[in-house]
């Protein structure tokens, strides 16, 4: 049988090694810290303060995350954010797809003059304290609404969908449709949205990635801990108890410190894989269409 294998020159496979060789660096490079990470809080906390922990989980043990979910304040955190999560990625998609689609239309009249205000917000802000006070007119402070609405709505997102609508969807199919007795909003939920899979696909990630991870609008406009998300309650657990403990070590003997610091550590490590493994599950199944996604964005449209 012919053998239908390109054959690389010399060159060409010593570029493939040296590529291949860098890339695994990278990847070790990378995998690493997770991997330690993950280790560590499945280990001993005697070993993590030791620096035992080099590769696999050392005496393994639960208690790290036996503790982060025997405190109420991370469950309700987990629930406030699969909500604030699950509700503002929804609105997101559907004001993007709202705003790209009539943009990606080349009969519409003035969107050169709406990118350009579009556009101008991506370079010019309010700035903190002219945002509060809207925010707090619109009455939401202390309410779930500030971290539904705000930053339901990104300028990035918009021109990505645009230029993968203008790229993909033709207006003659636009014609078509529009001699079978199709309107604008039928074209959109008949034949727009389901020729437009991929690009919601990666909308829903980029959104819902930035949601779970967002904690700023909750530091600044929630007051109430019942409508904490995950990321605020985390961040009061690592942070603030490093200062209350360093008050509390003052009195207690060398072994007893030890014994609270890998307990404070075996805590941190277990935090830091409860917050992040909602995403780390969904990010494998979404992956192909973030990569089409950030190509797409890359394109002059």
């Amino acid at each position: 049988m012919r053998d239908n294998k390109i054959k690389l020159s010399s060159a060409d496979r010593i570029f493939v090694s040296i590529n291949t060789l860098f890339l695994i660096i990278i990847m070790l490079i990378v995998a690493y810290p997770l991997l330690i990470i993950i280790s560590s809080s499945f280990s001993d906390p005697q070993a993590v303060i030791a620096g035992e922990v080099l590769l696999l989980p050392v005496r393994p043990t639960l208690n790290g995350y036996i503790a982060v979910f025997s405190q109420k304040a991370v469950l309700t955190g987990y629930a406030n954010t699969l909500f604030y999560t699950v509700i503002s990625t929804c609105i997101s998609v559907i004001l993007t797809m709202l705003a790209a689609y009539p943009l990606s239309r080349k009969d519409f009249f003035g969107k050169n003059i709406i990118m350009v205000f579009f556009t101008f917000t991506r370079l010019f802000g309010g700035g903190l304290i002219p945002s509060y006070l809207l925010n707090k007119s619109l009455g939401f402070v202390d309410s779930r609404w500030s971290m539904i609405i705000l930053g339901t709505f990104s300028i990035y997102n918009v021109i990505i969908t645009r230029t993968f609508l203008k790229s993909n969807i033709p207006d003659e199919l636009y014609e078509a449709a529009e001699l079978d007795g199709c309107n604008d909003f039928q074209f959109l939920g008949s034949v727009v949205i389901p020729l437009s899979k991929t690009i919601i696909a990666v909308l829903i990630l980029f959104y819902a990635v930035g949601q779970w991870n967002s904690y700023y609008n909750a530091l600044i406009y929630i007051r109430s801990k019942s409508k904490y998300p995950l990321q605020l309650v985390l961040r009061n657990i690592l942070i603030l108890s490093q200062i209350q403990n360093m008050d509390e070590l003052a009195g207690i003997d060398l072994s007893m410190q030890a014994r609270l610091q890998g307990l404070q550590d075996l805590l941190k490590y277990a935090l830091i894989i409860v917050a992040s493994l909602p995403i780390l599950i969904l990010y494998p199944f979404l992956q192909k269409y973030f990569v089409k996604g950030v190509m797409i964005g890359s394109l002059k449209g």
